[in-house]
């Protein structure tokens, strides 16, 4: 009898470990139904406990995870492609991405990134007082990934230790109100803006809000410096870097802080402290809908048909970061505007990794840097799927594009800390 038990038990163990598989949700063109809730689908698994595993290079950049039937039914629920394998099919995948010969790496993710989206405050009433989205905050929502809202006052008073993973909203942090004085100083927002940015400012103890804004980009840095991992998009990526050089000068005309700007601004910048850009010249018409000479908005003679940027290959094996913030099902992506679209070659350092190009046009559109411990990421445009996105537009219907690759891009962003981070106290 005792010897009929043990040979259950050991036909069960072997049953249970031939059994044993892999839930794998392919990222190729074909195959996947839905790319950027699968995206959702891996934050999930990690946020529930579970090690995930991030396949550079095979098939568009493939997750994978152990199987369970919870797993599952959320890939069903959410309505994510998956194929489930057997163990050994997974392990010989493995085996076949270690090959010195393949450009392809598995990277093992741990801990799902907190995430905090710097975006401002809402009304008493619960709405948007700037009237237009965010890409990253549209995405995140569509892909089931949470994150918080953080503002300001939380970024002066040093809560952004608290998290992993930072985003910087739709902003002008030059304090000239995404110089929108021409089009929009006597709508309601606009003003009601203006008026809750100052009495901020001064709440929190500072003189002008250009003085605030350029505290709360110091701090930012301070986190990238100390192991955080910064996202910007839009003209939340060229307005960091001026107002980082313009550090003690006043570069805000009269009808932004209540007195003229200094007319030798241009001569005092300080290109040392930035993080990208160098050499730009500032706007100084006031009334110009741009902050300076880093944008290449103006003059791109390319139809919106044909604009599209490239992606840059990196080995998988040897530049491991540069290959994640990539992956994607395609390596050329449509491209996109906004009120800073994409950056002038010359303007950025030789110390810059370029991830994406729009060569024809001698523009970049992506970009990577370290700084200290932590890094930053630099994305142009506003929303991957509106090629021109006005105020006033309504928001992108992501349900209508499920499997766009720029904003896979974003998305890249946001899983790349958990290959590289350390598990949080508890």
């Amino acid at each position: 009898m005792k010897y009929f038990k043990l040979t259950i038990l050991f036909l069960f163990l072997v049953v249970a470990k031939a059994q044993a598989a892999y839930i794998l949700l392919p990222m190729d063109t074909d195959e996947q139904k839905n790319h950027l809730k699968a995206y959702g689908i891996t934050y999930w698994v990690l946020d529930n406990g579970a090690e995930a595993w991030w396949l550079l290079n095979y098939r568009g950049g493939s997750f994978a995870f152990k199987h369970n039937l919870i797993f599952e039914k959320e890939c069903l629920t959410r309505g994510v492609s998956f194929d489930v394998i057997p163990d050994a099919q997974f392990n010989k995948i493995l085996s076949d991405i270690s090959n010195q010969e393949v450009n392809q790496e598995a990277i093992k993710l741990e801990v799902a990134p907190k995430i905090a989206v710097y975006t401002p405050e809402f009304n008493s009433k619960g709405e948007k007082i700037q009237p237009w989205d965010d890409a990253v905050t549209l995405v995140l929502t569509y892909a089931e990934i949470p994150y918080e809202t953080i503002y300001d006052e939380a970024v002066i008073n040093d809560r952004l230790a608290e998290y992993d993973w930072l985003h910087l909203h739709h902003e002008d942090f030059t304090g000239q109100y995404g110089r929108f004085y021409r089009s929009y100083q006597n709508q309601p927002w606009y003003r009601e803006n203006q008026r809750r940015m100052e009495a901020l400012a001064t709440e929190l103890g500072f003189a002008k809000v250009s003085q605030l804004k350029l505290n709360v980009v110091k701090k930012v840095r301070e986190y990238v410096g100390g192991g955080g991992f910064m996202f910007a998009m839009c003209s939340a990526t060229d307005t960091y870097d001026i107002a980082l050089a313009a550090e003690g000068v006043d570069i805000c005309a009269e009808m932004y802080d209540g007195d003229a700007a200094d007319p030798t601004a241009q001569s005092k910048l300080d290109f040392s402290k930035t993080f990208a850009f160098k050499d730009f010249r500032l706007s100084r018409n006031p009334l110009e809908y741009e902050y300076s000479s880093i944008d290449h908005s103006r003059g791109r003679n390319i139809v919106p048909e044909q604009d599209y940027f490239t992606l840059f290959d990196f080995s998988a094996k040897w530049d491991p970061v540069p290959t994640m913030l990539t992956q994607n099902h395609t390596r050329t992506v449509k491209g996109f505007m906004g009120q800073t679209t994409a950056f002038r070659r010359q303007h950025v350092k030789s110390s810059v990794l370029v991830l994406g190009e729009t060569k024809v046009a001698n523009e970049v559109r992506y970009l990577h840097g370290k700084f200290g411990e932590g890094t930053w990421t630099f994305y142009g445009g506003h929303d991957p799927e509106d090629y021109r996105h006005f105020v006033y537009d309504p928001e992108t219907d992501l349900n209508l594009h499920p499997n766009s690759p720029g904003y896979r891009l974003i998305l890249n962003n946001v899983l790349f800390p958990a290959a590289k981070k350390k598990k949080r106290k508890t």
